[in-house]
This record gives C-alpha cells, sequence and structure tokens, in this order.
C-alpha cells in the first residue's frame, strides 16, 4: 500500500516541479483573475479573499476566457492571439501553451471533460483538442464568405458552447448560421447544420438544463432559438419585436450572452442597442417587461438563488453597477464601483460577487445580501473572473 500511496503523489505532478512547490487542498473556492494588459493570471482563494499565485506568459488576452476541468485542477484559457493554455492552478504552472489560431474568440470543454474546442475569428472554424496534452482532434473549417474587398475567406465563428451528449454548439457570424457539433466519435466529428437563422450572429448561449441554444443577432432585433432536444425543428426567431420603433443607441460594446440569467423560469437578457433588460418567459420565449436600467447592458448574471440580478455597462456608463430584485422586477440598488467596471463572478452559493475594476487596479467584492463592499484585492487591469465552480455547470 506504501509503493501505491507515492505512485499516486507521483503521477499527480508536472515534470521538475517537487511536492513543495504545489499546494495540498481543495480546489472548490479557487479562482482565476485574468489581468488583461500583463497577460498574466491571479489564482485565487474566494474563501480568504487572497491571492495563492501569479501564473505569467499567457499572450493576448483582450478578449480571453476560460473553462474548468472537471476535477477542478486545470483551467483552460483562451486568447485573442489564438492561444490556448492549459495551466495548472494548485501549482501556479503554465502545463502546456500552443497557438492554434490567428485570433480566436473563446471556447468550451466537453460534457466528459476529455475534449477542449476553440471557436476561431482566424482563419474561422472550430479546432478540437485533447483536454489532456492539447494535441488536434478536429479542424473543422467554417463556410467560406466573401468580404467586402471581394476575398474569400472563413466566416467568424462565435458564441461556441458545451451541450450534453458530448456535442458543442456554434454560431457563424459572416453566414448567418448555427451547427452542432457531436463528437461522441471523436474521429468522425458529426456536423448538423443550420442556415439563415438571422443577421450576423454575434453570441451564443444554451440554458443551464443544456436545452435550448440561443443565438443573439447584431443585423436584426431578435433572438434565433434552437431546440437541442428535437433538432429536427430547426431554428426559431424569438424576441424579433423588442426594439421595434425605439430608436438604435451606437453600441460600444456587444452584450455577453453567457452572461445572462435564469430565474423563476423566466430569462434576463442584455437588450442590443437599447438601454434595457428584457424579461422573457422560458416556457414561450415571449417577452415579459423590459427593465430600463442605466446604460446598455454588457453582463447581466443571476445570483446563484436567482434572487437578485446584477447588471453592469457598457462605455461610457460602465463605472455603474445596477441590482434587479427578480420578484418585483425593480431596481433596488445602483452601485459605482469605478471606471472599467468589466466582469462580475459569484461565489459557489451566492453571498458575495467579485468584480473587476480595471481603471482601479482592483477586484472588489461585494456582500449580496447587504451589496455592501468588502474586500479590495489589488489586480493589474483585471477583466475575467472565473471561479471553479464553472466546471460543473453546463455553457460555462
Amino acid at each position: 500500500m506504501k509503493s501505491l500511496s507515492i505512485l499516486f503523489f507521483t503521477v499527480l505532478l508536472l515534470p521538475g516541479i517537487s511536492l513543495s512547490d504545489c499546494l495540498i487542498r481543495g480546489t472548490g473556492d479557487m479562482g482565476v483573475i485574468v489581468e488583461r494588459a500583463a497577460g498574466s493570471l491571479k489564482v485565487v482563494d474566494t474563501t480568504h479573499h487572497n491571492t495563492l499565485f501569479q501564473v505569467e506568459g499567457l499572450g493576448d488576452l483582450s478578449h480571453a476566457s476560460a473553462v474548468y476541468s472537471r476535477d477542478e485542477r486545470y483551467v483552460y484559457v483562451f486568447g485573442r492571439d489564438g492561444g490556448l493554455t492549459k495551466v495548472d492552478i494548485l501549482c501556479g504552472r503554465i502545463v502546456k501553451r500552443i497557438i492554434q489560431g490567428g485570433n480566436s474568440i473563446g471556447g468550451a470543454i466537453s460534457q466528459d471533460g476529455s475534449l477542449i474546442a476553440v471557436s476561431n475569428y482566424k482563419p474561422g472554424g472550430v479546432k478540437i483538442f485533447s483536454a489532456d496534452d492539447l494535441s488536434l482532434i478536429a479542424d473543422i473549417p467554417a463556410t467560406t464568405v466573401t468580404d467586402r474587398d471581394g476575398n474569400k475567406k472563413g466566416s467568424k465563428t462565435v458564441g461556441l458552447v458545451d451541450a450534453p451528449d458530448q456535442r458543442f454548439v456554434v454560431s457563424l457570424y459572416d453566414s448567418g448560421e448555427s451547427w452542432i457539433i457531436d463528437m461522441s466519435d471523436p474521429a468522425k466529428p458529426a456536423i448538423q447544420r443550420f442556415e439563415n437563422i438571422g443577421s450576423l450572429p454575434y453570441d451564443g448561449l444554451v440554458t443551464p438544463n443544456g436545452r435550448y441554444y440561443i443565438a443573439g443577432l447584431f443585423g436584426q432585433d431578435g433572438l434565433s432559438l434552437l431546440d437541442l432536444w428535437h433538432p429536427e425543428k430547426g431554428t426559431r426567431l424569438i424576441l424579433d419585436d423588442y426594439g421595434r420603433g425605439q430608436k438604435k443607441l451606437p453600441v460600444y460594446k456587444m452584450p455577453h450572452l453567457e452572461g445572462w440569467a435564469m430565474a423563476d423560469d423566466r430569462a434576463f437578457l442584455p437588450a442590443v442597442g437599447q438601454h434595457a433588460v428584457l424579461v422573457v418567459d422560458s416556457k414561450d420565449w415571449k417577452e415579459i417587461k423590459q427593465i430600463p436600467v442605466h446604460g446598455q447592458p454588457v453582463f447581466v448574471m443571476a445570483r446563484p438563488d436567482g434572487r437578485q440580478i446584477w447588471v453592469n455597462f457598457a462605455f461610457p456608463h460602465n463605472d455603474t453597477i445596477q441590482v434587479i430584485d427578480t420578484e418585483t422586477l425593480e431596481i433596488i440598488n445602483t452601485l459605482k464601483p469605478g471606471k472599467g467596471t468589466l466582469h462580475m463572478e459569484f461565489s459557489p452559493r451566492g453571498e458575495s460577487v467579485w468584480i473587476s475594476v480595471r481603471d482601479k487596479d482592483e477586484v472588489q467584492v461585494y456582500a449580496t445580501r447587504t451589496q455592501e463592499l468588502t474586500h479590495r484585492l489589488p489586480v493589474d487591469k483585471p477583466s475575467g473572473i472565473f471561479f471553479t465552480s464553472r466546471a460543473h455547470q453546463t455553457g460555462l
């Protein structure tokens, strides 16, 4: 038994890293914060509100996102420069880093945790890698389109999410499509294409139960809905009249649909080009109400129990957070964390929310019950915050 114990600890460690270099602890209250300008991560402890490691050398993190391995030990970071980096958060080290494309916009991890998918602006398409060693499993090119100069190129891929049954779903910005990519047989990816879903899909999300995939449309009002239980029914347009008769405002930053909210059978979505949060009945996908807010919403996020919605905003209103009560659908508080309030992340059970404030070089932590500031952490130009609880949530 003694020899087996020694073997167990040996295989957990990376080459060249001793046991004393790594933490021996659970990862359930850990996470990472992206330092976008420095190209680095801070590994943090959400219980004690402190930094455990700083990991450098991750490239261009100007639009970075991340997913976790199912054991919550490894975080996979998708950089804007096409970089895909696997980081061990218990050792604070990069395990492997590759440049898989020219310009990538995000990614997802498969239901069983074995595959990492990356969506690319350039050259377009989706690449799928082994979560173990980042070796290439599949290279799926996007539909070819003609740009304004008459040149042929692959469509940008956006809104890539994981879905049940070892599938990924993605939308194609230039060609107006959504695809289901079935990776149940990694050697033979099966692609189901849905064309003419709407003009310029810019992002996508999957509902927490994994049933519905929704693509936001930049080129027209409305969203595209795909029922993943019944893909044979194709896509349909929902909320196609929410902006009708209203003047479109300049869009300084696209809303992030992965930061949407579900609470009490209602969906809360950011309206494109409007100072409003849309409240939608998730049973029939019809609008219930528009909640006027401080600016153009970027993230509209629910506290884990669904009792509150926290909203941040695009420039020039990006110094503000508003809190919405999901029972009354009224704004109950307006906070002013500071300029460059970019991202939010709730602790796993929702007693606190961490907010990146870029222009103050800090992350602020608020108690959600009182909406009072409780902690500040120095972070160099923080943006995305990703906690390990995401490892067990579909679409995150």
